[in-house]
């Protein structure tokens, strides 16, 4: 790192601790424009023996502690550029270059898992029906389906999945370290929509990365990292996905489908079937051509929605219809069901009678002849 840059991340670092409390807000609004300062950071945790790592470490968990939003999503941005330097270090055996991004990382994850009076927090997560309609479809989309007893039942109902409680965690073990990554995720795609442009580069490099070293495709890149390979588990690579997805629909389609194949091609490796899935659902979604979207405009995920029609037919049979039919024949005077029948039955017999009045009056005309 130059004089000139590593002076930039010196102010930024001591630009805070002097700053009065009325005046983090502002602050924290401002911090929006220095790209300059942005880029060196990350120029400060790819590099694991810089002599800044550590206190701008302590200098993101203060303002992820501090309680102000924009110093949170500050915070957020630098969360894949982090992940992929803890697990390089890890994966070249260098523990004692990680202490400081182990202590951030662990420090963000056990303030989300609490709520503001200190309580474990259990999040809720509610499952769509595809009887009703969403941006992503029209029941009427899928043709008509059975209206039967069971169905009925559970018409109204939804069904919450909740996660958690989850558990402290003091420090990374080969058992919890992925669960511990997994939530981080979980809390960057929360707020991935609040990332810059910056951010969503280094995802996709993270998970470019991550899936493709120690592989035969890495000898295709122009990555000089690591060799080795990085264990993963599905539940992190799923989430890995859903980033790429909103990447690839918000100005980084190049890097976002590269992501996206090297994430298949490690899951096809190591048969998860989960990340295969999602993986091969958001492949086949994707259009032809890239997408000219500006980097700069709202960010969104582009949808084909049905065109809207009528959902129910006018011939079709309501409960409705049913309270509104009333049984009337040709405005005359309604007919109890006695009478209905009575009427049937006579008409019925006067049929009978004049059909066999035209069989038998001939066999008795001959009768008599004879």
């Amino acid at each position: 790192m130059m004089a000139a840059d590593k002076g930039v991340v010196e102010e930024w670092l001591s630009e805070f601790k002097t700053l009065p409390e009325i005046s983090i807000s502002s602050y924290a609004s401002s911090l929006k424009g220095k790209s300059t300062l942005v880029s060196e950071l990350y120029t400060v945790i790819s590099e694991s023996l810089s002599e800044l790592l550590e206190p701008v470490c302590h200098q993101l968990f203060e303002f992820y502690r501090s309680g102000e939003f924009e110093l949170k999503r500050f915070t957020l941005q630098f969360v894949p550029e982090l992940v992929w330097s803890y697990l390089s270090v890890i994966s070249s055996r260098n523990m004692h270059r990680s202490g400081c991004i182990e202590a951030l990382l662990l420090g963000i994850y056990n303030l989300e898992i609490v709520d503001k009076e200190g309580g474990t927090k259990v999040l809720s997560f509610t499952v769509p029906s595809l009887s009703k309609p969403s941006v992503y479809h029209e029941p009427s989309s899928f043709g008509s389906m059975a209206l039967t007893e069971g169905a009925l039942s559970r018409h109204g109902l939804t069904r919450v999945v909740h996660a958690g409680p989850y558990c402290q965690r003091e420090t990374f073990t080969a058992q919890n370290r992925f669960e511990v990554l997994t939530f981080l995720l979980l809390c960057y795609n929360a707020a991935i929509v609040y990332v810059p442009c910056h951010s969503l580069q280094s995802l996709c490099r993270m998970c470019s990365r991550i899936c493709v070293n120690g592989f035969p495709r890495k000898l295709q890149k122009k990555y000089e990292n690591i060799s080795s390979r990085i264990r993963v588990s599905p539940e992190f690579m799923v989430h890995m996905l859903t980033a790429v997805y909103y990447a690839i629909y918000n100005g980084e389609w190049e890097l976002g489908c590269k992501a996206l194949d090297d994430v298949l091609y490690r899951a096809q490796l190591e048969m998860f079937p989960e990340p295969l899935l999602v993986g091969n659902a958001i492949k086949n979604t994707l259009p032809s051509s890239a997408l000219k979207s500006s980097k700069n405009a709202p960010r969104s995920i582009q949808v084909e929605i049905t065109p809207t029609s009528s959902r129910i037919s006018r011939n079709a049979v309501t409960s409705l219809s049913i309270r509104g039919h009333r049984w009337k024949r040709n405005g005359k005077k309604k007919m109890s069901v006695r009478q209905v029948d009575r009427a049937t039955y006579e008409k019925s017999s006067n049929v009978m009678f004049n059909n066999c009045y035209k069989i038998i009056c001939p066999m008795l005309h001959k009768v008599i002849q004879f």
